[in-house]
């Protein structure tokens, strides 16, 4: 039985095991959200905004399948990947309202390869982002590193060698293009869909936790989109968000503040929520 934990010179293990990368978290999703046949598909097929604990336990459930794709054996990434496929069986329909270049009654699929491109290079994106900007600089070659092997299992969920950049310029590369195509359009749908992701009406443990991490979800967010989303920014919460040049003062002081506060919000959100488990997933990951 291969394992994967067992290479800690890949790069993709040095970042994952870094739970301060749950601080850019809500950025990604906020950027996948902006594409609008993916915030169709959640608003048709999610719970993730139902009930006071939704939101957790689809936090809980996509850390489980990341970890498993990063840490686990060959058949923990297999039964991950399985998971993740089972429910995106499940997640097709049609975009109600034209947004952007897609009209009325457009097609989405989960399964659809170039939204599940759009999906890997937000997350890639974002943790490339929170890695650097609260724990440490990366190498031109370690961010490429990151990419190729952050990829290497993406075929088992259905996207294309040739979707996946293979180094930080092609990921660059490929998010501006998107953003430049006209594709990533922010609907009322995403607008009211992002209410849930940084203001979610959440149980009172968690409700600290989750506050802090607006901070990061916003103010990571490329302004044309953050704008778009509606979403108030000011000069001292861009000063909070990045605070000096000092690099010895972000990975330190202001690295051990995220790291701490996000390592409780791991702790609430694995003990004091009723999740079940991965291969009991009834929502879009």
């Amino acid at each position: 039985m291969m394992t994967r934990a067992a290479t800690g010179d890949r790069m993709a293990w040095r970042l994952h095991r870094e739970v301060v990368l749950l601080a850019g978290w809500g950025r990604a999703i906020l950027l996948q959200l902006a594409h609008p046949l993916i915030a169709r598909g959640v608003a048709d097929h999610s719970t993730f905004a139902g009930g006071p604990w939704g939101r957790v336990k689809r936090l809980h459930r996509t850390l489980s399948a990341m970890l498993a794709l990063t840490f686990g054996t060959d058949e923990e990434v297999a039964a991950a990947a399985a998971a993740i496929n089972r429910v995106h069986d499940r997640v097709n329909g049609r975009l109600g309202e034209g947004a952007g270049p897609f009209g009325p009654g457009a097609n989405y699929s989960a399964h659809d390869p170039a939204l599940l491109a759009w999906v890997h290079a937000t997350v890639l994106d974002s943790f490339l982002l929170t890695y650097e900007r609260f724990v440490a600089p990366l190498t031109p070659d370690e961010r490429d590193r990151y990419c190729v092997e952050a990829g290497a299992d993406a075929w088992l969920l259905g996207i294309p060698p040739e979707r996946l950049p293979g180094s930080a310029a092609e990921l660059a590369a490929y998010m501006g293009g998107m953003f430049a195509s006209g594709e990533i359009t922010v609907t009322e749908t995403a607008r009211r869909l992002a209410l849930e992701v940084i203001s979610p009406p959440a149980p009172w443990p968690v409700r600290p936790a989750l506050a802090l991490a607006r901070l990061p979800a916003i103010g990571l967010l490329p302004p044309p989109i953050r704008e778009a989303y509606g979403f108030r920014w000011s000069a001292r919460r861009e000063g909070a968000r990045r605070p000096a040049d000092d690099t010895a003062l972000l990975h330190t002081e202001s690295s051990a503040f995220v790291r701490g506060m996000v390592l409780k919000v791991e702790e609430l959100v694995v003990y004091s929520s009723p999740i079940r488990t991965l291969d009991e997933p009834t929502e879009t990951p």
